[in-house]
């Protein structure tokens, strides 16, 4: 595997690559020469055997998916001798009996939680398709809400008014906005100097209709100028919020074919929390907890 092919890797997987050379690198080495037990006879669906213990080939396809790495044959070759070590070390440690650990067991006790209560839920969840109407329906509404300007703006989310005044103090004494959004800001636009995305909304500011953004940021930046900032902090829940408009333009609305597999998607995601939520409130419901 090349320099760049690493690099892509997840931490995990680089974790993995390690182990595998520092612990095993004769073995790795001589099962790379055999070409991955390819024309050794194995079981139909069998990666590889260890020890009498076979390896199936969805773990591999499954390692691949989790890592979201391209299925190339190297990149199933690496994750094959991955899997072979991790059996290799398994096996070892069961032999020391490991498997047996508090927290080993605890380990597996969890996962088996996990897996069983979304495999329940896969199941006895009830989804009507989402119907090109619903889809056209959400599309309508939302560019209803569009108003005739959009924003870019930025901002700087600070914990409590101290820390803003100081913030806007520091403005005022010609500190740069990108400096105290690195300084100061708790939001997680701070990484990109607080740049938001281009928003949009009716003015004047209605509750519910500000496409997501704060009524008081929305009505903020309704009345900046461009290259103006907030003279007060805008109380946003409990954060204090400094906003800053970079720029503003006619609104451009995308057109209903360019957007609407996007809007399906997200009605899905909707109404697949919506039957999550209604089959676990009907289970709490049933349920007798003590706390």
């Amino acid at each position: 595997m090349n320099a760049i092919a690493l690099s892509r890797l997840s931490g995990p997987a680089r974790l993995a690559l390690g182990l595998m050379l520092a612990a095993c690198l004769a073995p790795c080495q001589a099962a790379d020469d055999s070409g991955s037990g390819a024309g050794t006879g194995l079981p139909p669906g069998t990666l590889a055997v260890v020890n009498g213990v076979p390896i199936a080939q969805t773990q591999l396809d499954d390692a691949l998916r989790v890592a979201r790495q391209a299925d190339t044959p190297q990149m199933r070759q690496f994750f094959t001798q991955e899997l072979i070590v991790r059996e290799v070390l398994r096996q070892s440690a069961e032999k020391d009996g490991y498997d047996r650990r508090p927290e080993v067991v605890q380990a597996a006790n969890t996962a088996k939680a996990s897996a069983e209560a979304e495999l329940y839920l896969r199941d006895n969840l009830r989804l009507d398709p989402i119907t090109d109407a619903q889809v056209k329906a959400r599309y309508d509404e939302v560019v209803s809400m569009m108003g005739k300007e959009e924003y870019k703006v930025r901002i700087i989310s600070v914990a409590d008014d101290r820390t803003a005044r100081t913030v806007l103090e520091k403005l005022r004494a010609g500190v740069s906005f990108d400096e105290l959004v690195r300084m100061y800001s708790v939001a997680s636009s701070k990484e990109g100097g607080g740049e938001m995305p281009w928003i949009t909304f009716r003015v004047p500011v209605v509750e519910g209709k500000s496409q997501g953004v704060p009524v008081a940021v929305a009505e903020a930046v309704s009345h900046l100028e461009v290259g103006a900032v907030t003279q007060e902090p805008v109380v946003v829940d409990n954060l204090r919020v400094i906003v800053r408009l970079d720029a503003k333009r006619a609104t451009q609305v995308p057109a209903f074919d360019d957007v609407k597999d996007d809007i399906r998607r997200q009605l899905h995601i909707v109404a697949l929390n919506k039957a999550r939520a209604d089959v676990v409130g009907n289970l709490m419901q049933a349920a007798t907890i003590r706390q």
